[in-house]
């Protein structure tokens, strides 16, 4: 049998941080079960955050007018991107299972981790029109968030000042995972390590070897199948009249972000098979 491999996409500055401990917990236990282990430490391999046209070697396609999105296609294709890109993209054909690991900034992500979003998903690599959410070929793919805030968890409940954590990691998971393909594991977070004792930070980083010991067996979250949509641009890409109809008799919508109107169904973002 093959070697299993992980990835775990690693976005802090400092290696005494909590995110690097939570780093190398999850390196170490991955790393007891068999695991090959792969870390893309973006700040200590200066990874560049910006999309630009140094992603591309040799002739644009069209150089009156530069679209990214096109242009770095079309360099996939011909094997014309960056090497910084292509080794990212190697990395990730090989894992079975995609960690990232951040703080949370402004409510999403560091920029350098934006950056290799931009740059590493790159259209026909890892989505088109044709093969996005569930219909791509990363389906048999898993990826999750693990993530640090400043902030406690109250302050991220739904009556809390951040406002509700699932609101705030839909354009997260649904918006980049979930729409390249990956099954996507309920987030791990840490929530305000800084402001925690000793005592506390260790048993999060107790509790995180724990999950990962039976991370691989974990049902993915919920989200809305492909199939439920009319996919053409005729019909807006919308659910179907008849999947709209069903959904009527239902008390929750169907997602964190297709509400349908309904209150959101409980920790859609944060719990798989949270929707009643």
């Amino acid at each position: 049998m093959a070697q299993k491999t992980a990835l775990i996409v690693f976005a802090h500055q400092t290696p005494g941080s909590f995110n690097a401990a939570a780093r190398d917990t999850a390196v170490q236990e991955l790393s007891d079960q068999g695991y090959r282990v792969l870390v893309s430490d973006l700040y200590a391999m200066k990874f560049r955050a910006d999309a630009t046209r140094d992603d591309i070697k040799g002739e644009l396609k069209n150089p009156e007018l530069f679209e990214y999105g096109d242009e770095t296609m079309f360099a996939w294709k011909e094997n014309r991107l960056s090497d910084d890109i292509t080794t990212e993209h190697q990395k990730m054909i090989e894992a079975e299972l995609i960690i990232f690991q951040f703080p949370l900034y402004w409510f999403s992500v560091p920029a350098i981790l934006k950056g290799w979003f931009d740059r590493v998903l790159t259209r026909g690599f890892a989505y088109s029109l044709a093969e996005m959410f569930n219909n791509h070929h990363f389906k048999g793919k898993k990826a999750m968030l693990s993530f640090t805030t400043g902030a406690t968890q109250t302050m991220f409940q739904p009556d809390g000042i951040n406002g509700d954590i699932n609101i705030i990691l839909w354009p997260l998971q649904n918006g980049i995972l979930h729409f390249c393909g990956f099954q996507v594991l309920a987030p791990q977070i840490f929530y305000s390590p800084a402001h925690s004792p000793p005592a506390v930070r260790t048993s999060m980083l107790e509790g995180w070897r724990a999950r990962l010991k039976g991370l691989m067996k974990e049902k993915p979250l919920s989200f809305a199948p492909i199939e439920l949509f009319d996919l053409s641009f005729q019909a807006g890409f919308l659910l179907k009249p008849e999947v709209k109809k069903e959904q009527e008799q239902h008390e929750f919508g169907i997602t964190t972000g297709h509400h349908l109107g309904k209150p959101l169904p409980p920790d859609n973002q944060t719990r798989a098979g949270s929707r009643k």
